[in-house]
Formats: C-alpha cells, sequence, structure tokens
C-alpha cells in the first residue's frame, strides 16, 4: 500500500496523521473528522481513508465505515492492515463469512497479526467452526506472546517486580481487553500476590475468549483449587485431562483435588499411573506418598517418600514428611544425609525448614532434647519470617467477637438459623486432641468424618468483605444485620458447600477445622442444632507440640513460642466467653481426662450429640477412615499416655511461652477468673 495516491507536502501530512491516530484513541468521532479534513487536503489517500473506516466503526457508524473500507479493500487485497479493518468492519456489520475471508487475506499477508487471528476465531466460532476458531485462537495466544509489551512484563515478572508488571499488563488490556495471553499473565502476577478472586475472574475471562488454551484453563484449575473450590477446579481441569489424561501436570492437580474432595483411591490411582510414565518425579512421588498415609497405607507411604529422597536428596518436605509420620525412626545414615542437605549451597529456604524439623524428630526421639529444641527453634524462625502474622490482630478479633455476642444479642436471635442438626464441629487448637475426638465420633455408625473443611472460614471471609486487612472486615459486626432469612440461608449454604464431602447416608458429619472455635457465635446463628465440641488440651503440651509442628498451610501463630501463647490465651478467653453467653451450648473434651478415663469423657461426649453409645467408639483406632492431620498414625493406635507430660521434656526452653500463656497455664483445665 503507497503512502498516497495525489502529491502532498509529507510533514504536516505526517503530523496531521499522526494528530488524527492520537484521537482515534480518546475520541473517535474527533479523529473521523480529522481523517476527513486530511482528505480534502489529499483526497484518496490511502492511510488517512483507513484512519476514517477505522474512526466510525470504533463510533458505531458502520455502515458508513463499511462503504469507506470496501472500496479500498478491493483496491489493496493484499495490504494486511486494510484487509483487518475491512474484517472488523464486516464482522461488526455481521458479515461473518466475508469478514473471515477478509482476515484470511490480512494474514496470507502478515500471518503474526495476532488481532487478525483474534477477529478470524471469533467470526468462526460464530459460524459454528469450532474447530477452526480455536486454532486461530492458538495462534493469537502465540503470536500475542512475542508482542514488545509482554515481552516486558514477563522480564518484569522474572525480576519478581510484579507491580511494574501489573502496570505494563493493565495498560495493554486498556487497548486490547481481550487478549487472551495478557489475560493470563497479569492473572498470574495477581495470583503471586495472592489475590486469587481477582486472578480468577481474569482467567475465566480468558477461557470464555479462548476456550482451547490450555495453558489458561490449568491456571484457572489451580487457582479455583488454592481457594478452596474444589468442584469447580475439578470441571476445569477435567475439560484437560479428557483431551491429555497423561499430562503430568494435569494428572497432579486432578489428584490433589480428588484428595481433597476426600476421594483418596482416585487420586492413588492417577498417582500411580502417572509415576510410571515419569518415575523420575521426586514431587510426584511425595504427593503419592501423602495419599498413601492419608489412607493408612503407611508402610507405603515410607517407600514413597524414600523414593523421592533416592532422586532428591535435599528435597526437605520429603525428610519432614518421614518425620512427620511420628512412628518413623531415622538412622544414622538418614541423619547424615540430612546433614550433608543442610550443608549444600542455594539451598531453598523451605528445603532449609523442612530439614531443621526433621532433625528436631531425629533428635527428639533420640532423647537428644536440647539439639531437638535448637532444631524446631531453627525451622520455625525460617517460617515466621516468611509469614505476616500480627498476635495484635488476633487479639483484637477476639474482643471484637465479644463485643458482638451479648447475652442480649443472642436472646434476640433465639430459634433462628438452619435447624439442621447435622454438623458436629470439633474445634480448639492444633494438636489439641482434636483428631482423636473426631476419630471416636467417626467410629459411630450414625457419624461420617470428613477433614478440616474450609467453608466457614471461607464464608466468615466473605461476610467481612474479602479485605486484605482484617481490622477493615466487617465481620462480626456484620451479623448483627443479618435478617432471620439470611441467617438460615447460610446454614443451607454451609450445608450444600459440604455435601460434596459427604460419601455415606450417615446423618451427622464432623468438621474438625480447628480456627473454627473463633465462629462458635456464627455457628449458633445459622446452625443452632449443630454441636460444638472444643478439645483441650494441656497449654504446654498443646503450644509446644504446635510450636514443633509445621504445617501444610496456616496456623501462622505457631512459630513463636510468644505467638502462640497469647493465642491459646485468647482462644480461652473466647470461649470462656461463650461458656457464659451461651451456656452448655460448647462441650469441652479435657485432653488428659479423655487419656485418664476413655470410656467416661467418651460416654460424655456421645451424650452431648445426642448419640446412643456404641462400643466402636472405645477403640477408635481400628477405624479405617481416611485421617488428613499430623496426627493420622497416632490416631490408627490405641489411645495412649506417652504424649501427655512429654512437654516437660523440653521445659528449660518454654519460658517465653509460660509468660504469654499467663494466668491461663496455673488455671488450666478451667478459664482464670478475670
Amino acid at each position: 500500500m503507497s503512502a498516497t495516491t495525489s502529491s502532498a507536502p509529507t510533514g504536516g501530512l505526517a503530523t496531521a496523521m499522526a494528530h488524527a491516530q492520537r484521537l482515534l484513541e480518546v475520541d473517535p468521532r474527533l479523529a473521523a473528522e480529522q481523517a476527513r479534513a486530511i482528505l480534502e487536503a489529499v483526497p484518496r489517500h490511502a492511510g488517512a481513508t483507513l484512519l476514517l473506516a477505522t474512526a466510525l466503526r470504533l463510533a458505531e457508524e458502520v455502515d458508513a465505515a463499511l462503504r469507506t473500507i470496501d472500496p479500498l479493500a478491493r483496491a489493496f487485497p493484499a495490504a494486511p492492515e486494510i484487509q483487518l479493518e475491512h474484517g472488523l468492519t464486516l464482522a461488526a456489520r455481521g458479515h461473518d463469512r466475508a469478514a473471515a475471508a477478509a482476515f484470511k487475506r490480512s494474514l496470507a499477508a502478515d500471518a503474526q497479526n495476532t488481532e487478525a487471528w483474534r477477529g478470524l476465531a471469533e467470526v468462526l466460532r460464530r459460524l459454528g467452526d469450532d474447530e477452526g476458531a480455536e486454532a486461530a485462537r492458538d495462534r493469537q495466544i502465540k503470536g500475542g506472546v512475542r508482542d514488545p509489551l509482554l515481552m516486558n512484563a514477563a522480564a518484569a515478572m522474572i525480576d519478581e517486580k510484579l507491580a511494574e508488571a501489573e502496570t505494563i499488563l493493565r495498560g495493554l488490556l486498556a487497548t486490547r481487553p481481550d487478549e487472551p495471553a495478557a489475560l493470563r499473565m497479569l492473572a498470574e502476577t495477581l495470583s503471586r500476590q495472592g489475590r486469587y478472586p481477582d486472578a480468577e475472574v481474569l482467567l475465566a475471562r480468558c477461557v470464555e475468549i479462548a476456550p482451547g488454551f490450555a495453558g489458561a484453563r490449568h491456571n484457572l484449575a489451580t487457582v479455583l483449587y488454592r481457594q478452596n473450590k474444589n468442584a469447580e477446579a475439578l470441571a476445569e481441569i477435567e475439560t484437560l485431562t479428557a483431551k491429555d489424561e497423561r499430562h503430568p501436570g494435569y494428572a497432579n492437580l486432578r489428584a490433589a483435588i480428588l484428595a481433597r474432595l476426600g476421594e483418596y483411591q482416585k487420586a492413588i490411582a492417577i498417582y500411580e499411573r502417572v509415576l510410571v510414565d515419569y518415575p523420575n518425579q521426586p514431587k510426584g512421588w511425595m504427593s503419592y506418598g501423602h495419599a498413601l498415609k492419608t489412607v493408612g497405607r503407611q508402610a507405603d507411604s515410607v517407600a514413597a517418600y524414600r523414593q523421592a529422597l533416592a532422586l532428591l536428596p535435599t528435597m526437605g518436605e520429603a525428610w519432614w514428611s518421614l518425620a512427620n509420620l511420628k512412628t518413623v525412626k531415622f538412622t544414622d545414615a538418614d541423619l547424615e544425609a540430612m546433614a550433608a542437605a543442610l550443608a549444600s549451597e542455594d539451598l531453598p529456604e523451605d528445603d532449609r525448614l523442612h530439614l531443621h524439623y526433621a532433625l528436631g524428630k531425629a533428635f527428639e526421639d533420640a532423647g537428644r532434647w536440647d539439639e531437638a529444641f535448637a532444631r524446631y527453634a531453627e525451622g520455625a524462625a525460617i517460617r515466621r519470617k516468611q509469614l505476616a502474622y500480627d498476635p495484635e490482630e488476633n487479639a483484637a478479633d477476639a474482643a471484637r467477637t465479644k463485643a458482638v455476642f451479648t447475652p442480649a444479642f443472642v436472646a434476640a436471635r433465639a430459634g433462628q438459623g438452619c435447624p439442621a442438626p447435622d454438623p458436629i464441629f470439633v474445634v480448639g487448637l492444633p494438636r489439641s486432641g482434636s483428631t482423636l475426638v473426631e476419630q471416636i465420633l467417626a467410629s459411630h455408625s450414625m457419624v461420617e468424618g470428613t477433614m478440616e473443611l474450609p467453608d466457614l472460614i471461607v464464608m466468615a471471609r466473605r461476610l467481612g468483605g474479602k479485605t486484605a486487612n482484617r481490622a477493615d472486615s466487617i465481620y462480626p459486626e456484620v451479623l448483627a444485620d443479618l435478617s432471620p432469612e439470611a441467617l438460615k440461608a447460610l446454614g443451607e449454604e454451609f450445608l450444600e458447600r459440604t455435601r460434596v464431602q459427604r460419601k455415606t447416608d450417615r446423618p451427622f458429619f464432623i468438621d474438625k477445622m480447628p480456627n473454627n472455635f473463633a465462629h462458635a457465635g456464627l455457628i449458633h446463628l445459622i446452625l443452632p442444632n449443630a454441636k460444638i465440641i472444643d478439645a483441650r488440651r494441656h497449654p504446654l503440651g498443646c503450644c509446644f507440640s504446635g510450636f514443633k509442628q509445621h504445617f501444610a498451610r496456616g496456623q501462622g501463630f505457631t512459630y513463636d513460642l510468644t505467638d502462640i501463647g497469647r493465642y491459646y490465651a485468647d482462644y480461652v478467653g473466647l470461649m470462656a466467653h461463650f461458656d457464659a453467653v451461651l451456656p452448655g451450648r460448647v462441650h469441652r473434651v479435657i485432653y488428659e481426662a479423655l487419656i485418664e478415663d476413655p470410656e467416661r469423657e467418651i460416654r460424655a461426649l456421645l451424650d452431648h450429640c445426642g448419640l446412643p453409645f456404641e462400643a466402636a467408639c472405645l477403640s477408635p483406632h481400628e477405624n479405617d477412615r481416611a485421617v488428613r492431620t499430623a496426627s493420622s498414625e497416632q490416631v490408627r493406635r490405641p489411645i495412649f499416655k506417652d504424649a501427655v507430660e512429654h512437654w516437660q521434656k523440653f521445659e528449660s526452653h518454654l519460658d517465653p511461652l509460660k509468660q504469654a500463656l499467663g494466668p491461663v497455664l496455673d488455671a488450666y483445665p478451667n478459664a482464670p477468673v478475670i
């Protein structure tokens, strides 16, 4: 295409064209006026005619745009920019077949024109040619990654300059809002910042535009999984595995989702198939080991963890996974291997902290108490630096909850909520004996054990406005504004959200998320007939056991003795408040009393739950259900007293914990009188 079809001074023309081009981005109607002015001075100027057609289309004067671009397209059949605009205008007018032909002419001249591929994909989709549309969208995506702006954003992401990458990508999407590669990249930038809901919106839009964009759909499934939207995540990943069942990334994520949904045998089968195809994948072996541990196949899980370490001896999480079985004793060779791994140059921090925890367990088993504590403290210190946990926020949350749940507030809402009695909430602190309580209840013929369900916490966060800063949340104060209908709907929502975890027709099920103690008031309002069991253990035993445990996620208060002591004290104070405003609503199981006289405590527990006594509850270790918590192997042994006073071996190191606990320590098992 020549610049002009008549002679004219080029300097003034270039300035006028540049001005018109700038106007096109902010006011297409003014751009059209400028283009007409140029055409008055330089009739039949191809560039000005193209610009006029574009301006008219953007101003939604499509018929005028088509009259302008048609003759130009006939005159320049091999000009990619003109054929692209012709295609866009024809598509806007609804002439999809003609538009497809124009886009193809544009691409014949310039196969890298991503906008032409995008336009072709859209019209082919409307014409019912899904295969052709998907192929065109693939070409658009592949071409888009070579965009200089995307390359700059990618470089910023590599350098962890996420704010810079976000700015570049948002600028690009302001002009090209349907660019799949940019949408996916921005979603990844947000996901790295933990902004999963925003990333989900972008990825959902991306796969709507480009259904065949496998990378974006994989990202969407991952983001949904990270938000515990497991059913939705499964649907997305199964779309991918239906086309590529043997893709290891898809298969591993599908197995992880299935495990979270309680479909452990399906997950194990997937891991086994993947490991046949990809036997040198250490993380795959470790994930396989996790699944085997959950269903009680301890020997097999040990073998899987050992295979992971044979492939990658510095893999700290695999060493910790062996230690976390609680029943594996490390050999001298294991100790040497872990020490060698710690001495490795450039060892990632996550591997380092896991190795410290694993060595702590090894030294503890050997009775080397001081060395064990030192290792636990090393691992905890690394993890604490990675977290933004603030004990003041937790104390403030507890105070706000007490202020909301007054006797008058509770009395005014009596009889409201969903009356279903199905859930039994087992709450408390991690390592308090809650898994044992769960296993006892799940051994009853009328009760189904599930796992630590995140749903109540997710609902509370939503009620609070999903704010990043907890101080900005309107929860729990927002509960005062909820109508009886809203409270009932929330209870019904909880039952519906958790239904996917129920695999039997037993009338009752357990939610063992320990942190739900903070939401005991919410439970009472939305599910007044649900049972709440508070599993409590001696503060030094419970807190130190939590301190020496590396949790897969959450529990940020456990990585400092002062933090965990304050958290325990806040928990005791909050539960004492609920005891006062809701007498008898919460049943407390004291771990030491349960160990001392199991039958007496189990009968009382069952009575509170309205369940008839069953002898199977006295032998919870015989229950072969899947158990996902750190106590999974311990609850498969008969009830034992070994751990009751084990913390005393480390008492010389626990002064910060004692000081943080304050009067709570001396008052145990009661709450201090305030």
